[in-house]
């Protein structure tokens, strides 16, 4: 029986982690939430999606798939003293959000920044070099967008999976919408057996409730979600050796 190579962090003996480790000084961070995501796709989507294309490059090229943090920012508004988050009101009208179940994530600004910059502390005094960040939305943009003056802090090479000029709902982005065709498709393609499209509207007319792209009733389907996932793991697989080759 072929021995299943293992990537993820926590199920590593310290010999395992150091083989990997001199291998390819990489950590992936899947940057998760615990949110709504239609009612056909899991509460963990975000991280689902970004550790699942994580555990094949940590395959491909080495490095090693950190857990899941499943904490981030989002657009927060309150009305008549209740906290609503990100799709809670994206989506309704400005003083009537609604508070979608299962959604237990929000932090701040602030407070997301702290939490980023003790675990790129934490890999820095580990060794690591690289560090591959994506997930949730809002997340990544934090990390994409300061990862220059955090990766000099912290002695770090920062990368995300975002494209230049990557929009909401671009067909080839990675996690470039929500819950909607792109997600959808690599939900598919990654876990299948978690994704309930039955549970969707029948009816076409009827939008599928704080759902942002198009519609994953007629465009997703396993075989995009395929193609988006073998796109970013070669395009990551170049710039990753490039980051390793010139390092040695």
């Amino acid at each position: 029986m072929n021995k299943i190579e293992e990537v993820l962090y926590e199920r590593l003996t310290p010999s395992n982690f150091e083989a990997r480790f001199r291998k390819a000084p990489i950590a992936y961070l899947p940057l998760g939430t615990l949110e709504w995501h239609g009612v056909h796709l899991p509460l963990g989507s975000d991280f689902l999606q970004s550790q699942g294309l994580f555990k094949r490059l940590a395959k491909r090229v080495g490095g090693i798939v950190l857990p899941p943090l499943f904490l981030g920012p989002d657009g927060r508004r309150e009305v008549a003293g209740v906290e609503y988050y990100g799709m809670d009101i994206i989506g309704y009208a400005p003083n009537s959000p609604q508070q979608l179940p299962g959604s237990s994530y929000w932090v701040s600004n602030e407070l997301f920044s702290v939490l980023i910059e003790a675990v790129l502390k934490q890999l820095s005094r580990a060794g690591f070099k690289i560090v591959v960040a994506h997930g949730h939305g809002p997340s990544t943009r934090y990390l994409n967008d300061h990862r220059e003056e955090l990766g000099k802090k912290f002695s770090l090479a920062i990368f995300t999976l975002m494209l230049v000029g990557d929009k909401m709902g671009s067909d080839m982005g990675f996690q470039s919408d929500h819950a909607a065709t792109n997600e959808t498709s690599i939900m598919m393609a990654l876990h299948p057996n978690l994704v309930h499209m039955e549970n969707l509207p029948k009816d076409m007319e009827e939008w599928p409730l704080a759902i942002r792209g198009k519609d994953p009733r007629t465009y997703a389907s396993a075989g995009h979600g395929s193609k988006i996932i073998k796109f970013h793991i070669n395009r990551m697989e170049r710039i990753l050796k490039d980051q390793l080759s010139a390092r040695n």
